[in-house]
């Protein structure tokens, strides 16, 4: 395991935060309106996750989502389409405060609003009450749009219509589950969003890049939610003492010393016996699903408590997918009076070698001790994986190798490798042309592996290594 990353100074915390620079729009209503779902719909694509239980969403959910132009030959415009948890529900963690608290951040910093009711249930008292909330709570610049979700046939119009007694005007009747009239949805957005005045604050004709993607992976109360918000000096996720407190993978924008980076919030992994319903399954296969598209892994280990069966089932994951990846051992503050960072070191080359390459870092996320550390690692192994080293290059580093130790192969066949070459990055991959593919086993890879990262610029990363035999040169030629 490679020694621990050097400490830097703090920076400036007014430099970390990156105010998304796209007019927000904020999904407010009571649970089980569709506000998931709308916004599912609206991003094409499943972002929140969606089910009967009252209360799934916890943490503000954002993405961004394309506003066709009302001119065909035009340009569509972005905005930030913000899902929040649905008001007055009766939280089953006793997170109910917490989660009123971000539905109630979500208005206050919307450019518009869209208030989602449910045409098939009619208004119903607490409607009425979150109407009273946007009265008090929305911003004065801040458009509102009445929606009345879930009219699914003409006969749910009647009932949507209803719903203009909340006194916000005739609403817009929309079904997430059909996609019926997202398009007057579309010019409601279009009128009450000016996309010309906010120009000045971005360029909202374009998406903002997401930067480098990092995925925060680690079993329940690791500390992820807490490290994310140390890292934007914010509390935009919910934290608590309640394992499983997060639910959807969140993605969360950040700036940080001019490098842009998108942090995925993920669902604490435990063990799949254990999953108490739907909703834990697909908040695990959401956070799973992370590592497959992040830049990078931070994977957090708590410090507390022994390396787990978890622990090791991300590291498998990480590892199957080739991800660059920061160990990032969390709480060291409790830990740091039993152990010594080298002891630990060596206990984490024993529990967790398949990332023995990985980079450490020693930090407290809950006393924001050490956290820039996570960050500046995770940009050099993303700097790393994208290297590229030329043939000339490689090839010298490989004859060395080869000199020091050649494949044995107890057939008697003569193994040899004729020449290597890097024909991609993230990872870094490298073709070897060989007489014999069968004689190159996992022992004599591992040996290369490791010998690669001795030599070449890419030491603490995943390096993809396919071997080409004379047959495979020729098997698609006639």
């Amino acid at each position: 395991m490679p020694d621990p990353a050097p400490t830097t100074p703090d920076a400036d915390p007014a430099a970390n935060p990156l105010a998304t620079v796209l007019p927000k729009v904020a999904i407010v209503g009571r649970p089980n309106v569709g506000k998931s779902s709308l916004l599912n719909a609206l991003a094409g694509r499943r972002i929140s996750i969606v089910d009967p239980t009252a209360g799934v969403t916890r943490d503000r959910v954002a993405t961004n989502v394309a506003i066709p132009a009302d001119d065909e030959h035009a340009p569509p415009r972005y905005i930030e389409l913000v899902d929040t948890g649905g008001y007055g529900v009766a939280d089953s963690d006793n997170l109910t405060a917490e989660v009123e608290q971000q539905i109630a951040r979500g208005i206050a910093d919307a450019d518009a609003v869209l208030f989602v009711t449910d045409a098939q249930a009619g208004p119903v008292p607490l409607d009425r009450t979150v109407a009273d909330v946007l009265r008090h709570a929305k911003p004065k610049h801040a458009p509102l749009i009445p929606i009345a979700n879930k009219v699914d046939g003409p006969s749910h119009e009647a009932a949507g219509y209803e719903l203009a007694t909340l006194g916000f005007g005739p609403p817009i009747l929309t079904s997430a589950t059909s996609k019926n009239g997202l398009d007057e949805l579309y010019a409601a957005l279009r009128d009450a969003i000016d996309f010309d005045a906010l120009a000045s604050r971005a360029e909202a004709s374009t998406p903002p890049q997401p930067g480098i993607l990092i995925a925060v992976v680690g079993k329940r109360n690791a500390g992820k939610s807490t490290l994310i918000n140390a890292l934007l000096h914010d509390d935009r996720l919910i934290t608590s003492d309640v394992a499983g407190t997060t639910r959807d993978s969140v993605d969360v924008r950040l700036e940080h010393k001019g490098q842009p980076f998108t942090l995925i919030d993920t669902a604490g992994v435990r063990k799949t016996k254990s999953l108490a319903g739907d909703i834990e399954y697909y908040s695990q296969h959401r956070s799973l699903r992370s590592v497959r598209r992040a830049d990078v892994c931070l994977l957090i280990i708590d410090a507390a408590v022994p390396v787990s069966q978890v622990d090791h089932q991300l590291v498998g994951e990480i590892v199957k997918h080739e991800r660059p990846c920061v160990i990032v051992v969390n709480k060291w503050d409790l830990a740091e009076a039993d152990h010594t960072q080298d002891e630990y070191l060596e206990y984490m080359d024993k529990e967790l070698k398949g990332l023995s390459y990985a980079p450490v870092v020693f930090l407290s996320a809950k006393n924001e001790d050490g956290i820039e550390d996570a960050l500046a690692m995770a940009e050099n192994l993303y700097e790393q994986a994208g290297h590229r080293v030329g043939t000339g290059e490689l090839n010298q580093v490989v004859e060395a190798i080869t000199r020091e130790r050649g494949p044995r192969a107890k057939s008697g066949k003569q193994a040899k490798i004729f020449y290597a070459t890097q024909i991609d990055v993230h990872p870094p991959t490298i073709v070897f042309q060989v007489n014999h593919e069968d004689v190159f086993d996992h022992n004599y890879q591992r040996f290369l592996d490791n010998r690669l990262r001795d030599a070449l610029p890419y030491s603490e990363v995943p390096i993809r290594m396919l071997f080409r035999g004379k047959e495979s040169r020729y098997a698609n030629k006639d």
